[in-house]
């Protein structure tokens, strides 16, 4: 899962983010900056999934 999880960051960080972690403050963090950008997206998106 969590394979599927770091490709899928990639595309769509928010969404990783959110099948990680629910519905919280992160997801908001995470849709911001792939709006802003999409690296600053994709690596907050990573940071987020990989942590344990």
């Amino acid at each position: 899962m969590k394979i599927a999880l770091i490709v899928l960051c990639f595309f769509l960080p928010p969404l990783a983010v959110f099948l990680k972690d629910g519905l919280s403050g992160k997801v908001l963090i995470a849709l911001l900056l792939q709006v802003l950008g999409h690296v600053p997206g994709v690596i907050y998106g990573l940071l987020v999934v990989t942590r344990d």
